[in-house]
C-alpha cells in the first residue's frame, strides 16, 4: 500500500523537506509514504482566493492516483488520536488500497476536493503552516505503524 501526501506547495524550506524524509524513510515497502507537491496557484492582484482555491483542487485532484481513497486535511475534520490513527491505517492497510492525504494551499482545500474524500481528518484546531502540516502527517503515520507493530518508537501506555 501507498500512502501518498498530495500537497499545494514547492520551495518549502529545507527543514520542512528533512523532517517528512526523516519517517517517511523509515515506513517499510509495505506502508510507503510518497510525497506529491503541486505548485500554489498564480495570486496576483487580479484573482480571488476561491479562484486560485478551485485552480488549486482541480490539480490536487488530478495527481490522485485511480481507485485511492482520500481523505482530506481540514480544520472542519474529526481529530484523531495516535491509537485512531492506528486504527484507520490497520484498515487501510488491510483493504490493499492506496491512500491519498490531501494538503491545501494558503486559503485551504477547494470544495471540490472535499467533496471526494471519504474522509476529513483535522490535525488541530490549531492554524498550522502548510509544510508543517506534511512533517507531522509523516510522524503520525510512522508512529501509527510502530504502534501496530509494537515497536518502542510508541511509548505511550
Amino acid at each position: 500500500m501507498n500512502i501518498y501526501v498530495i500537497a499545494v506547495g514547492q520551495r518549502l524550506p529545507h527543514w520542512i523537506g528533512e523532517g517528512y524524509q526523516e519517517y517517511a524513510q523509515r515506513l517499510p515497502r509495505q506502508c510507503s509514504l510518497r510525497l506529491v507537491e503541486i505548485p500554489p496557484a498564480r495570486r496576483g492582484k487580479s484573482g480571488h482566493s476561491t479562484q486560485w482555491r478551485q485552480d488549486e483542487g482541480r490539480r490536487l485532484l488530478a495527481a490522485v492516483p485511480p481507485n485511492s481513497k482520500v481523505i482530506a486535511c481540514d480544520e472542519r475534520g474529526q481529530s484523531w488520536s495516535t491509537e485512531e490513527v492506528a486504527r484507520h491505517l490497520q484498515i487501510w492497510m488491510n483493504e490493499g488500497q492506496d491512500v491519498v492525504l490531501l494538503i491545501g494551499g494558503p486559503d485551504g482545500l477547494a470544495p471540490l476536493c472535499l467533496e471526494r474524500a471519504t474522509g476529513l481528518w483535522s490535525l488541530s484546531s490549531l492554524t498550522l503552516p502548510h509544510g508543517l502540516v506534511r512533517v507531522i502527517l509523516a510522524e503520525q503515520i510512522y508512529r501509527a505503524f510502530s504502534l501496530l507493530n509494537r515497536h518502542p518508537y510508541h511509548r505511550a501506555s
